[in-house]
């Protein structure tokens, strides 16, 4: 959201509010001081929440588990529009991030995801977002990396999550088509807005519904998938959304490592080329 923390703070507090009526305040166990260190989140623990959500570009994570990638998490990278920083960074947003186990996809079915994923959403001023498979882990942790590498060069249709890093530089730009594409302003509006993107796009098992006037949502087949290179399955649909979503999709800033560069391209261009 390309918008100031003051403006979607009440936002974020609804659309965490519906994650905890779906899966009980159980959830979310955890969360992260201001020195990084885990602390409990019972009733003194909300109110420092509530309380940092009232100030200036917070950064909020809770979790159920402060040591480990758990099946619940909620991140939440405010930015303050009147801050140099921000003012001088057109890329900087505001994002937040939400993960929920395969388990409630497999026991509930995609409809009931679709559902909850419209209703996070439904607060929210958003340029763009998305709901895929995911690959979470701490990546801080030896080796954790370079399988992820492996692991996301095989399975084109599991997304690898880095929201901070992705908050300073993602702008109103569309981080690639997932199973759940979320499109606003300004990208919808240049598509032609749905009638626009509708004629753009042929496959039967893609479908465009709105949400608003400057809002939609693309969804790519009845259930999400992670796709198989090794199988020659390389996800047609999210190759389809790919070639009318290119001149809108993010890139990574250069790296300097030439190697780290080339992976990076490769996977942003992995339904292009």
């Amino acid at each position: 959201m390309r918008r100031s923390h003051r403006e979607v703070a009440q936002g974020v507090m609804r659309s965490l509010e519906t994650y905890l009526q779906a899966f009980g305040p159980e959830a979310l166990g955890w969360y992260m001081d201001d020195e990084g260190d885990p602390q409990e989140l019972d009733e003194a623990g909300w109110t420092y929440i509530r309380t940092r959500m009232q100030q200036s570009g917070p950064l909020i994570t809770l979790s159920d588990n402060p040591r480990e990638a758990g099946p619940y998490q909620f991140e939440y990278f405010g930015k303050n529009h009147e801050t140099p920083f921000f003012i001088n960074n057109p890329h900087a947003v505001c994002a937040l991030e939400f993960w929920l186990p395969t388990e409630f996809l497999e026991e509930r079915g995609p409809a009931r995801v679709r559902e909850l994923a419209l209703a996070l959403a439904a607060p929210l001023p958003f340029n763009s977002g998305h709901v895929s498979l995911s690959l979470n882990a701490l990546h801080q942790l030896a080796g954790v990396s370079d399988e992820l590498r492996q692991l996301r060069r095989r399975y084109p249709g599991l997304d690898v999550h880095g929201l901070e890093h992705l908050s300073w530089h993602i702008g109103t730009r569309i981080r690639g088509p997932h199973w759940l594409t979320f499109l606003g302003p300004p990208v919808l509006g240049e598509l032609g807005g749905v009638p626009g993107l509708r004629s753009r796009l042929t496959s039967p098992d893609i479908s465009v519904q709105p949400l608003d006037a400057e809002r939609a949502l693309v969804i790519l087949g009845e259930w999400p998938d992670a796709g198989d290179t090794a199988q020659g399955h390389t996800l047609p649909l999210h190759r389809e959304l790919a070639r009318v979503l290119e001149p809108w999709l993010y890139h990574e800033p250069p790296l300097r490592d030439p190697v780290a560069a080339e992976d990076t391209l490769r996977w942003e261009r992995r339904f292009l080329d």
